[in-house]
């Protein structure tokens, strides 16, 4: 017996293609906000948070989420900045995001240009974050109730639904004192990689100095964005 020879699909149209990549840049300049390397196998390694009354990990996360959700309402970048900038610091661990996008060179930077660069990153995150959210209009966030072990720290899963319907899993990884100290999407995009990726180039050029002038720079370039007209 023959079986009916499927009709083929037609290429999609340039339209339809441009549709789809624009959901997925959201998407992605979403989770690299923190909503955003290859899979870590410590990822894998993972068990049930113990019971108890609240998993402070989630109540950690979901302050940021929290915070992601008012800052999408507002209307230019400096706004979205203000609104994020209190729950990351409370949430964030900022002295370690820096080190580990800084990598191995971090421990031949002087103390007093440490605590300048991480006076100069706090902004520099939040500001970026904010610039990222523009592109994220109608996102929400499903966090799941319980985290789950990484080595010392926490491992806490979040489910992101763009304004077109998309999902996409995230995951945020945090210290012993549930500080978020790194963001997954997927698996395969680490903020801390993505840092790593944009520091080289001030580092390699000038050191230290070179990375505070840089994180200096570009947060009042972002700050300076125009807010999108209204439709």
């Amino acid at each position: 017996m023959c079986l009916p020879t499927a009709t083929p699909r037609p290429p999609p149209t340039a339209k339809e293609s441009n549709l789809v990549q624009t959901r997925r840049e959201t998407l992605r300049n979403l989770a690299i906000a923190g909503l955003l390397v290859a899979a870590s196998p410590a990822l894998a390694q993972t068990a049930p948070a113990p019971a108890g009354e609240g998993d402070p990990a989630v109540a950690a996360v979901r302050r940021m989420t929290d915070a992601l959700e008012a800052a999408l309402k507002a209307g230019d970048v400096r706004a979205r900045a203000e609104i994020l900038a209190g729950p990351m610091k409370e949430t964030f661990d900022l002295p370690e995001m820096l080190r580990l996008g800084v990598g191995t060179r971090w421990k031949e930077i002087p103390a007093d240009k440490q605590q300048a660069l991480v006076a100069a990153f706090e902004p520099y995150l939040a500001t970026t974050y904010a610039t990222r959210l523009g592109a994220a209009t109608g996102s929400t966030f499903a966090i799941d109730p319980k985290s789950e072990a990484r080595g010392k720290g926490r491992i806490v899963h979040v489910t992101v639904t763009d304004g077109s319907g998309d999902t996409s899993p995230v995951d945020y990884v945090l210290n012993a004192d549930n500080r978020i100290t790194d963001v997954f999407l997927q698996g395969t995009v680490s903020e801390a990689g993505t840092l790593r990726t944009g520091f080289s180039e001030p580092l390699q050029e000038g050191g230290a100095d070179a990375l505070l002038a840089h994180l200096k720079k570009s947060t009042e370039t972002m700050l300076a964005a125009p807010a999108p007209k209204a439709k």
